[in-house]
């Protein structure tokens, strides 16, 4: 586990166990140099608590990248609370979360992720203040839909030479609270829309609504289209995969799109361009920092708006370096964190 924390540079990470409520919980906060560590709560069952582990380190690394990316006053963290078996009072078992939060005193902030819900973070908000995605500040999944569809009209320009979705085709894979919300743009933006989902009902009303045309989840990889949109869980660019895509562009939500690192440069060799998840995802981590710090709507709606302009930006640089998009994103959010250590640094000395 050391050896895992170091390779992620990961500042520290937590556990808490309540048997009174079945809570078993993982904080990672990967860094609180640019300020307090901010990133979602998942709740998902896990096949062991060590895939738990691994994937609170991974999306708190990824959290601290979106938001140097971003340029917000955060470091990065991630939660990850494994689902009970059987029965439990998920109400006092978020409460209980919430005093784990709370224990941290505000070196980590809470928000929704896979798993959890509006009426979670307002039975968190009853044990601590650091959470946001309350019923009262709102969902940050519209947002994210947003940024990623940003993102996706700057990867056709830059890719297909295209200034319009219209006709551009789409594999949307998962139609969750973001992935549907994003068809609903992509089809209104002329996007001919091929879906998938393990949900057959959310398919179905997507194949209603926007003339979808429905796939298989093994499918999806191989489906010919110029656009690969990943929009459930990670790792869903590996070995097996990538050697199946038959599209120009990988562009969507998914947190932790690429199983290693060296995934990015074998799409670079495929000639696939990719847009980094943790810059052309960020716009729920806008929203929920933004909205925390109690910035105005239009003001939260511009910064969203602008991931189409930062991605089409990082997309000329690496051609202009010959580097994969994702390792020229890594190096510039690397360099945001370290600048602000080495200021935190020079501060602390100084004192």
């Amino acid at each position: 586990m050391f050896r895992q924390l170091e390779k992620a540079g990961l500042a520290d990470l937590h556990f808490a166990a309540d048997p009174s409520t079945g809570l078993r919980a993982i904080i990672a906060i990967h860094s609180t140099v640019r300020g307090p560590a901010i990133g979602g709560c998942r709740f998902i069952a896990y096949d062991s608590d060590d895939d738990a582990i691994t994937d609170a380190i991974r999306l708190a690394r990824g959290m601290s990248y979106k938001a140097a990316l971003a340029d917000l006053p955060h470091g990065g963290g991630k939660a990850v609370v494994l689902k009970p078996q059987g029965d439990f009072d998920r109400t006092a078992l978020m409460q209980s979360f919430g005093r784990f939060v709370d224990a941290l005193g505000g070196r980590y902030i809470t928000a929704m992720d896979s798993g959890t819900q509006v009426s979670d973070m307002d039975a968190i908000a009853t044990q601590t203040q650091w959470v946001s995605c309350t019923s009262q500040a709102g969902d940050p999944s519209p947002y994210t839909a947003q940024g990623v569809f940003e993102g996706i009209c700057a990867a056709v320009r830059h890719r297909l030479g295209r200034d319009r979705l219209t006709g551009v085709s789409v594999a949307l894979q998962g139609l969750g609270h973001v992935g549907f919300a994003l068809a609903r743009q992509l089809h209104d933006a002329g996007a001919q829309l091929l879906v998938c989902d393990l949900d057959k009902g959310r398919v179905e009303q997507a194949v209603q609504a926007f003339g979808a045309r429905s796939l298989a989840p093994d499918e999806i990889y191989a489906a010919p289209a110029d656009v690969f949109c990943p929009c459930g869980l990670g790792a869903v660019i590996n070995d097996d995969t990538l050697a199946q895509l038959n599209c120009s562009i990988v562009a969507g939500s998914a947190n932790n799109q690429l199983a290693e690192a060296r995934h990015g440069e074998l799409l670079r060799e495929r000639g696939i361009l990719y847009a980094p998840d943790y810059l052309i995802n960020a716009g729920g981590l806008i929203f929920v920092a933004m909205n925390h710090a109690g910035s105005p709507a239009h003001a939260i709606a511009d910064k969203v708006h602008g991931i189409g302009t930062e991605l089409q930006a990082l997309f000329q640089q690496a051609d202009r370096e010959g580097l994969p998009t994702s390792l020229e994103a890594d190096k510039r959010a690397e360099a945001i964190i370290a600048r602000a250590s080495s200021h935190a640094e020079h501060q602390h000395s100084a004192a």
